[in-house]
């Protein structure tokens, strides 16, 4: 072999060898680092297995929604109304919860005073819209120690938890409920209209009066949280949160003293009685009898109760003040006075006789004061509430121009309130008549219109807000149950302002007139009112009425007389004071009272004296 070859095959000797050790070298380390991963995994799988196995398992991330705390109702001082009290709701989550059949078992032996609710509903899902990890409702408002049975035995009920939420609670039962009305579950349909924001499965909206109106103010907005659960569906840590938005707080203008002594006064009464400031149209007291208990909505009321309620022939659920209709009686005499002043019919001095009837074709129309009342002006005839002298007045003014007269004063459409469902009373036409039943209009009709009888009907409160322009000096205003709507921390978002409606259709002068009649009706010796109503202390002025319900087809008196109701006359008193400078005007209206002077006039002056008291 030639020393070339030699040389290469020496060279190639020492590259292989080199090549070999740095390859055994790599080697090494190669099964040296998969030593520590194999030993690693078999701690982690086999050493350890059981207890990673079981964190993995056991925790996992889930978003909850967070509900906002509903806005509180006070009255216009600052007194609370309507607050939120801690309940607790019983939940499922039916994937945490499986199998099904041990879990009922158990909370059946844990929780024995829920275990046949429980077991009608394990298997309800109302809204439709649950899902394997969406926590659904087993049972409201359990009560402090069957949870804290259920707490005591948290880890041996998988699936099961308890959502610790603020309940709705009124404070005083029956205080002002048609008023401030109440809440009920949000149902399938309303979760579809795309109305409800912020809603979802099991929240609660307003169903009736402040409540509904202000439900978007009161709502809040829901926040939410990033929390880790056990196996079990168990909160064990809280990753992340955002806050909800609170309701903001709302102040009536309700006074909450004149509230309750207006509800005393109509208490074992069917009927309404609502007040109001004349100068700015601030309602200050609301009662419709009889009410109902709102609390007893919060967590349901059965179909019977529910029944029972609406078939009542005293309308519990009605809010008799702005949606009862009923013949205005003699108080709506004043627009039929208003009227014939300012046509020219008649001025301050124009009197008509009166011997206790009043005859017209071959029918004969009797006074309420049978032995007659002699020769009446109008300041004479609205004090002493003179029938005669009004069916002179509206034969000659006819049922059109009266009608001009009572819409023009608010009559006959809604006021405005911010309230739902409210009446809008009846004013009659000729036309109007024909259109309805195909019979011309009477002549005779018109003096039944002209005392408010009739077709002619009307709520209290539109009565109210007349009157309350009578008071002021011609103004109607807009009713208002709005003082403000302030944030938790106490700035305001919004003020009821006052607004104005209207003016009535008549000169200063015949106001004056008809403020006199009104005086008079209380305080002369012959006044409807003088023995009922009358005060030393305090002036008032004010109307009786006595509303025939006898022959009427109203759908109010048709389900009191299908319940065995009675037959006797409505009794209304409308009033304010004091007479010089009034600070408040008072609507009564007592179902089946019969007269007026007697039955509603001592409940309006004892609140507008109590009121009067309060704020001097």
């Amino acid at each position: 072999m030639t020393p070339k070859k030699n040389i290469q095959r020496y060279f190639r000797s020492v590259d292989n060898e080199w090549y070999r050790k740095r390859l055994f070298g790599f080697m090494l380390c190669v099964l040296f680092l998969f030593g520590i991963l194999s030993a690693r995994l078999c701690y982690l799988q086999v050493i350890n297995g059981d207890r990673y196995n079981q964190m993995s398992k056991n925790n996992c991330i889930r978003i909850q929604r967070v509900k906002a705390i509903r806005g509180l109702i006070y009255d216009r001082n600052g007194k609370l109304l309507v607050e939120n009290r801690p309940s607790f709701d019983l939940k499922i989550i039916p994937n945490d919860a499986k199998p099904f059949t041990q879990t009922f078992a158990k909370l059946s032996t844990y929780a024995p005073a829920l275990a046949e609710n429980i077991n009608k509903k394990k298997h309800e899902d109302k809204c439709g819209c649950g899902n394997g990890y969406k926590p659904v409702l087993l049972e409201k408002d359990i009560g402090r120690d069957t949870m804290a049975s259920i707490l005591a035995h948290q880890f041996d009920l998988s699936g099961i938890v308890i959502d610790t939420i603020a309940r709705r609670h009124y404070i005083y039962d029956h205080l002002a409920s048609h008023l401030i009305g109440y809440l009920g579950e949000i149902n399938l349909s309303e979760l579809k209209s795309g109305n409800y924001k912020y809603k979802r499965c099991g929240d609660m909206v307003g169903r009736f009066g402040v409540e509904k109106v202000y439900d978007d103010f009161l709502s809040g907005v829901p926040g939410g949280r990033i929390v880790q659960v056990n196996a079990n569906g168990q909160v064990v840590d809280v990753l992340d949160t955002v806050l909800p938005e609170p309701g903001h707080n709302i102040f009536l203008t309700i006074d909450y003293h004149l509230q309750v002594i207006a509800e005393t006064l109509l208490n074992e009464k069917t009927g309404a009685i609502v007040a109001m400031d004349p100068s700015s149209g601030q309602v200050l007291a609301m009662a419709s009898s009889p009410s109902f208990n709102q609390n007893s909505f919060i967590n349901g009321i059965s179909s019977q109760q529910w029944h029972d309620l609406v078939s009542d022939p005293d309308l519990p659920m009605l809010n008799k003040v702005v949606q009862g209709e009923y013949p205005p009686a003699s108080t709506y005499k004043v627009v039929t006075a208003m009227a014939a002043l300012e046509e020219g019919i008649i001025d301050e001095n124009t009197a008509f006789y009166c011997p206790g009837y009043y005859k017209y074709g071959n029918r004969t129309f009797g006074c309420w004061k049978k032995q007659g009342h002699g020769n009446m002006n109008v300041t004479e005839a609205i004090a002493q509430s003179c029938d005669v002298f009004f069916y002179n007045v509206g034969k000659r003014l006819g049922v059109d121009r009266i009608a001009w007269y009572a819409k023009s004063c608010g009559l006959g459409a809604k006021t405005g309130l911010d309230l739902n469902r409210e009446a809008d009373g009846l004013i009659p036409t000729a036309a109007w008549k024909k259109r309805k039943t195909g019979i011309a209009w009477q002549g005779g009709e018109n003096l039944s219109i002209a005392i408010g009888q009739g077709y002619n009907l009307v709520t209290p409160l539109q009565m109210l807000v007349l009157y309350g322009a009578i008071a002021n000096g011609g103004i109607l205003y807009k009713p208002l149950i709005l003082k403000s709507i302030n944030t938790v921390e106490g700035d305001k978002i919004t003020t009821g302002r006052k607004k104005i409606i209207g003016h009535l259709p008549v000169s200063k002068h015949n106001l004056e007139i008809i403020q006199k009649g009104l005086w008079g009706v209380v305080n002369n010796k012959h006044g409807t009112a003088r023995w009922h109503v009358h005060n030393k202390d305090v002036d008032i002025s004010g109307k009786t009425g006595t509303a025939q319900v006898v022959g009427r087809k109203t759908e109010m008196d048709n389900q009191h007389k299908k319940g065995g109701g009675s037959f006797k006359s409505h009794g209304w008193f409308i009033g304010y004071g004091p007479s010089d400078h009034p600070k408040i005007v008072v609507s009564v209206l007592v179902e089946h009272g019969e007269h007026g002077s007697s039955s509603a006039g001592p409940i309006a002056r004892e609140m507008i004296i109590s009121y009067l008291k309060n704020i001097e």
